[in-house]
């Protein structure tokens, strides 16, 4: 399979600059997941590669052959959209085998595909029905029942589940994560759901302003975010931030701010004293926020329960500490009541420091 590459990658629209040179390495049989808020380029960034949108400046490569040229058609992609984008008067199997009938594939050859791939996708029972029969999750699986048989190098899916209810996006997350394992394909995804990002994706591209920000495996994200925006885009619930400034303290080093004060380990102190000036920003993850408190009075924090939402075995809390509001994990069994102040301890590795002036990772 063709390793994807994007080299100073621009997209402009007159003198609008949305895509601002990027450039991105996907390795071969990769499922790389673009990320970010609407209007970040995502999308726009997939329909170039898919040959969609034209390109301004910089190149893209499948393998080592330049392919920002080429017509859509020549690139030996298929491509999943978010409407579905099936023919409503064919029936599953004619819309699955669309794209070799107009190949003039032989028809023994077409009945083949298409039931290998209605057996990967559980559609054999749905062959004959037409999509007006099918239920949204079995559209879409009709139209990724289609990407399939093509046998392309390279798969892009551009939001193919935001039209799915809650539940249904769930199960299809888990079909594409099982498809993904049996089809070994280049597969680019594009999302504004970070939790489809983190369950499905080898690696992710977090995407803002057409920039991208960082990329890496979802644990890497999760566990070293390189900026303020990254930490608060990846995780759910997402990380709190707090307000605080560096105190030193006969070389104890702390984060203070209206009401907590965190002492930093050796090497993040180490790290916190070489930016400029002392306002920091602290990132505490509401599952590193701990209801048992420690020893150590320096690292709590005393927070009244505003709202407490179960969802089963645990309950997410939003409370107050000063003018802050944060959210917490807890398990359910633990009974809280509302506008109970509550003592939490953070242990000094579930601490993210942000340069208050950059945002980036201290």
């Amino acid at each position: 399979m063709p390793r994807i590459r994007l080299e100073n990658l621009t997209k402009s629209y007159g003198s609008l600059d949305v895509i601002h040179g990027i450039d991105l390495v996907m390795q071969e049989n990769e499922f790389t997941v673009l990320v970010g808020p609407s209007g970040c380029g995502k999308s726009t960034t997939l329909r170039m590669i898919a040959g969609l949108e034209s390109v301004s400046a910089g190149e893209i490569y499948m393998g080592e052959k330049a392919v920002s040229k080429l017509e859509p058609k020549e690139r030996d992609i298929a491509m999943v959209f978010q409407d579905y984008a099936l023919y409503p008067h064919m029936n599953v199997a004619k819309n699955m085998s669309f794209a070799l009938r107009l190949q003039k594939t032989p028809k023994k050859e077409i009945d083949k595909k298409v039931s290998e791939v209605a057996a990967i996708l559980g559609l054999e029972r749905f062959l004959h029905r037409k999509p007006a029969e099918l239920s949204g999750g079995q559209r879409q699986r009709v139209a990724m029942g289609r990407a399939l048989t093509r046998d392309a190098s390279t798969f892009l899916f551009d939001e193919p589940l935001s039209n799915l209810d809650a539940k249904l996006r769930g199960q299809m997350r888990a079909e594409l994560a099982l498809m993904s394992q049996r089809v070994k394909k280049n597969m680019v995804y594009v999302t504004h759901d970070q939790v489809e990002a983190m369950t499905l994706g080898d690696r992710i591209i977090v995407m803002q302003d057409g920039h991208i920000r960082q990329q890496g495996t979802p644990e890497e994200l999760f566990k070293h975010p390189s900026s303020k925006f990254v930490a608060g885009f990846i995780g759910s619930p997402p990380m709190n931030f707090l307000s605080a400034t560096l105190q030193d303290n006969s070389g104890i080093v702390s984060v203070v701010g209206e009401g907590f004060c965190f002492q930093l380990s050796e090497q993040r102190a180490s790290r916190a004293k070489k930016i400029s000036g002392n306002d920091v920003i602290v990132g505490i993850r509401p599952s590193d926020l701990y209801l048992n408190p420690s020893a150590d009075v320096a690292n709590q924090l005393t927070l009244s329960v505003l709202v407490s939402e179960y969802i089963g075995a645990q309950s997410i809390l939003h409370a107050q500490c000063g003018d802050n509001h944060l959210s917490v994990e807890i398990k359910s069994e633990q009974p809280v009541a509302l506008g109970e102040s509550l003592i939490f301890s953070a242990s000094p590795e579930g601490l993210h420091l942000f340069d208050k002036k950059t945002e980036l990772a201290i």
